[in-house]
């Protein structure tokens, strides 16, 4: 027996008009349409039937799942994360990288700042290497916003660095 030509119960048509009714508030039925259908589903009998007063419907959209909110990071994983930025500007970017091989597992936080310093560093480094060493004046001030994304690790706070290149996550 082929499963279209079953019937339907009364809980297989609850989906079918909140369907009907979502695609009426979305604006891809008027009331008139709206009402022919949801008489149609009512009194639908085999699942076939069911089927045909939504087969012209796209599907509903996925529901976008909630993000997470983490915890606040402990005293070691700012200072990690600190470290990360700090290293940037003493070793520029072999410090953060080592730090990604090392320590980029113990956190979400402070994979974020690791990865942030390392695409800061490559970037400055790019810049230099495009420009023939002219962009090497941009590390003093490179320095400077290193200086400003450790301390903001270190109270916990999000930092993006600006002009950085998302290599690394």
């Amino acid at each position: 027996m082929h499963p279209g030509t079953l019937r339907v119960s009364h809980d297989e048509r609850e989906p079918v008009v909140e369907r009907l009714q979502q695609a009426y508030a979305e604006g891809r039925l008027d009331k008139a349409e709206l009402d022919l259908r949801l008489h149609l589903a009512m009194t639908a009998k085999t699942r076939d039937d069911l089927a045909s007063v939504l087969s012209d419907l796209a599907p509903p959209p996925a529901p976008v799942p909630a993000p997470v909110a983490l915890p606040d990071p402990t005293a070691e994983q700012r200072l990690l994360a600190a470290l990360a930025h700090v290293l940037g500007i003493v070793t520029l970017f072999v410090g953060p990288m080592v730090m990604m091989c090392t320590r980029a597992r113990r956190s979400p936080y402070v994979r974020h700042h690791i990865a942030a310093s390392l695409n800061f560093q490559l970037t400055l480094l790019a810049v230099t290497v495009v420009t023939l060493g002219i962009g090497a004046v941009a590390y003093a001030v490179a320095w400077a916003v290193a200086l400003v994304a450790a301390f903001l690790a270190l109270a916990g706070t999000p930092f993006r660095y600006p002009f950085t290149l998302r290599i690394a996550r």
